[in-house]
């Protein structure tokens, strides 16, 4: 319902401004694909909180878009419900085409350590909540916010935020030596 309101929002917004626009009579019926994804990225933009620019990957947006508001089920790894190695693990095959760990620790083990203010898009933030262990993965998108499956469902939050401040043990970045382990066995499948 809450997807229904902010698109239908954004349709009326769109409508709104293209009224307001001088069009000149040469323009042809033809929309530039540059200008769609212009309003794409201004619309996730404001959906999510994070600045989208000209090099950020609109495949992890979307799909971090796709699954908002997906319930939280542990062990659960469909929209009917997902926890937060699934979610993550699902990003990274869909998006990044990366088969990882099942499990928010031997996600872990696939990562070099990255510090909080080094994180870049599609880096992993890993939390050991109410644990010695790591117990929670999310993938981080940029202004410190970062998308993962969280008691409340599928949702976006900020390191910022007093719990996830609290909780927060490191970020990281894929191995190299595992990209090119993985890119190998992709290769002699083919």
């Amino acid at each position: 319902m809450k997807k229904v309101t902010i698109v239908i929002a954004l349709f009326f917004s769109v409508l709104s401004v293209q009224a307001q626009t001088k069009i000149s009579p040469n323009t042809s019926d033809v929309k530039n694909p540059d200008d769609q994804e212009s309003l794409a990225k201004d619309y996730l933009s404001q959906i999510m909180g994070v600045a989208l620019s000209a090099t950020s990957n609109m495949k992890l947006f979307h799909f971090v878009y796709d699954w908002i508001g997906t319930p939280y089920r542990f062990g659960g790894s469909s929209k009917n419900g997902i926890d937060c190695s699934a979610f993550t693990k699902e990003l990274y095959s869909q998006v990044f085409n990366m088969d990882i760990e099942r499990n928010s620790r031997d996600i872990f083990s696939m990562v070099s350590p990255v510090n909080k203010d080094d994180l870049k898009e599609g880096d992993l933030v890993f939390f050991k909540i109410h644990s010695r262990r790591i117990s929670h993965v999310g993938i981080y998108l940029g202004n410190n916010r970062f998308a993962h499956a969280s008691s409340r469902g599928v949702a976006i939050n900020s390191l910022d935020d007093a719990y996830y401040k609290r909780y927060f043990y490191r970020g990281g970045r894929m191995l190299e030596s595992f990209k090119e382990e993985l890119e190998k066995e992709d290769n002699s499948k083919n």
